[in-house]
């Protein structure tokens, strides 16, 4: 089986990973861990805005590392509390709800895991929810967990 977990290091993104922790799954299950972020267009300027692209590119950098740290946490308690899985990180540029269903489409999964805000549906609209968008347009199947 192939699962796809997502995460940004948050409390309802561990939550997700605890829930899918508990969950029985072959020991030749491969899991791949994603987190996203989205690095600023404006890093890529030049002329005489070089400060302020200076400034964006050390947020972009910022930004990634909180990105990689968020995935490998979530790989470090999957790997301590579950043995044969074969488990893989990813740091990837993007909006988060493309960059999920982007990288479960190429890894192929069988399951996405997502967690949740809790949001409701007029403020689900207005802040946006990843975990909505997934579920509503993934080829697979989706967990989404709140706490």
């Amino acid at each position: 089986m192939k699962i796809l977990i997502a995460t940004d290091g948050s409390p309802y993104c561990k939550s997700a990973v605890e829930q899918f922790l508990k969950l029985p799954f072959a020991e030749n299950t491969q899991v791949r861990i994603v987190s996203a972020y989205k690095k600023s267009p404006l890093a890529l300027s030049t002329g005489s805005m070089a400060k302020l692209k200076d400034g964006y590119a050390e947020a972009d950098k910022s930004a990634f590392k909180l990105a990689e740290e968020a995935a490998n946490h979530a790989a470090d308690i999957v790997r301590a509390k579950k043995t044969g899985f074969t488990i893989m990180t990813a740091v990837l540029d993007g909006l988060p709800q493309h960059v999920i269903l982007q990288e479960a489409a190429v890894f192929k999964a069988d399951l996405i895991v997502v967690g949740a805000n809790g949001h409701g549906f007029s403020e689900g609209i207005q802040i946006g929810s990843v975990s909505r968008g997934v579920a509503s347009h993934a080829n697979c199947s989706v967990e989404i967990v709140r706490i």
